[in-house]
């Protein structure tokens, strides 16, 4: 069995904080590394920092017409991240659900990343 860190099992799920102001580029290379599955948990980012407002998010929303909620869950779908989205609204769970009908181009993508402060 591989050692990592003080363990000697890998873990199959690592939960993190990953949204688009914090995407955590090496601790997804690290997991990934070790054939970790990523779980994002906080993908709105707790509704901080205006996230549903994001102007460049709405924008690339607009394109597919989605909401920026859909267009980041879609993200992280599309970068093999399990999105850990809360809500206890029938309307948002539908919402939420509802990503698997559009993909966000490279350039899409590339806009998402700059959105990335490296901070919690």
């Amino acid at each position: 069995m591989p050692s990592v860190g003080f363990g000697e099992v890998l873990p199959a799920v690592n939960q993190i904080e990953i949204n688009p102001f914090y995407q955590q580029d090496n601790a997804l290379a690290i997991n990934e590394n070790h054939g970790v599955q990523v779980q994002g948990w906080t993908p709105f980012a707790e509704g901080q920092h205006g996230i549903f407002n994001s102007e460049a998010l709405h924008e690339i929303g607009h394109k597919y017409n989605k909401t920026a909620a859909q267009v980041i869950l879609r993200w992280l779908v599309q970068r093999n991240i399990v999105p850990l989205a809360k809500t206890i609204n029938k309307e948002r769970m539908i919402e939420n659900i509802n990503i698997f009908d559009f993909s966000l181009s490279s350039d899409n993508m590339a806009k998402i990343k700059l959105l990335d402060t490296n901070r919690s």
